[in-house]
């Protein structure tokens, strides 16, 4: 399909005008979801640093589970969603899914190097290093984290679109697979890791201290949303102007050949 021309090249518009599209990725409803999302972070930033007692045995240090896990999650979901889309594109090549799968691996790379992060400085103070390369959960984890790397790093290459977006797929899948090995890690590998298990399941935090939790669970998958809704938008108009290009430039030595 032939994009449309702007009518007046020399007027300044933004880039979706030119496409027939909004002027903005943004909408009400994510401009809405943004504040409701800024709010409810200033709501556990209180609760986790003022009102949750510090825990018995590591202290205060134990605020950091209000970032550490819903980044974790945060990035399993992400990076589960860049997987399905790799599955989609491969199979239907659904270039929306194509889109999907982009932006979920931006969001997930984040979260996953923000829970590397905060995961070491959580150890450093409750095992007594920062990093400890027997640990089967971090390791599996920066081999996650790498592998997406290495999905962006293919997306960044250029070339075709079709291929580009075939071979971040299997890269995709790569990563996808990982996603269940690293959360299991812990009980499949109970021996060889310092990490504790699922604080979510494991029926040690005290009320507010899950309330709080489940809160913080809440406003990352809001924060996501957002991301994703905005990431997704960004990288259609991406998509729309490569086609356009690409018809341009086809265009232009279609008039060249003829006599």
């Amino acid at each position: 399909m032939t994009l449309p021309e702007p009518e007046g090249a020399s007027v300044e518009l933004p880039v979706a005008s030119y496409l027939g599209g909004p002027a903005r990725t943004g909408s009400r409803f994510t401009r809405w979801l943004g504040l409701i999302t800024l709010a409810g972070l200033a709501v556990v930033a209180v609760l986790g640093l003022l009102a949750v007692p510090a825990d018995d045995v590591q202290g205060d240090a134990v605020r950091i589970i209000f970032v550490h896990v819903p980044s974790a999650l945060g990035a399993y979901t992400a990076l589960g969603v860049t997987a399905l889309g790799s599955v989609m594109w491969l199979w239907r090549r659904s270039v929306w899914w194509d889109v999907t799968a982009h932006a979920g691996a931006e969001i997930g790379v984040l979260l996953c190097g923000l829970t590397l992060v905060t995961g070491m400085l959580w150890g450093r103070p409750t095992w007594g290093t920062y990093w400890e390369w027997g640990d089967v959960r971090l390791v599996t984890t920066l081999i996650l984290f790498l592998v997406m790397v290495g999905y962006l790093s293919v997306r960044a290459l250029g070339g075709d679109a079709d291929s580009v977006a075939t071979r971040a797929a299997v890269v995709g899948l790569l990563g996808g697979i990982n996603i269940p090995i690293v959360n299991r890690s812990v009980n499949w590998w109970a021996n060889r890791t310092l990490h504790q298990q699922s604080s979510l399941t494991d029926g040690k935090l005290e009320d507010l201290t899950l309330f709080t939790l489940f809160l913080a669970l809440v406003v990352a998958a809001m924060a996501i949303l957002w991301m994703m809704v905005h990431r997704f938008r960004i990288g259609w108009l991406e998509r729309q102007l490569q086609a356009r290009d690409l018809e341009r430039a086809l265009a232009d030595r279609r008039a060249e050949a003829r006599p």
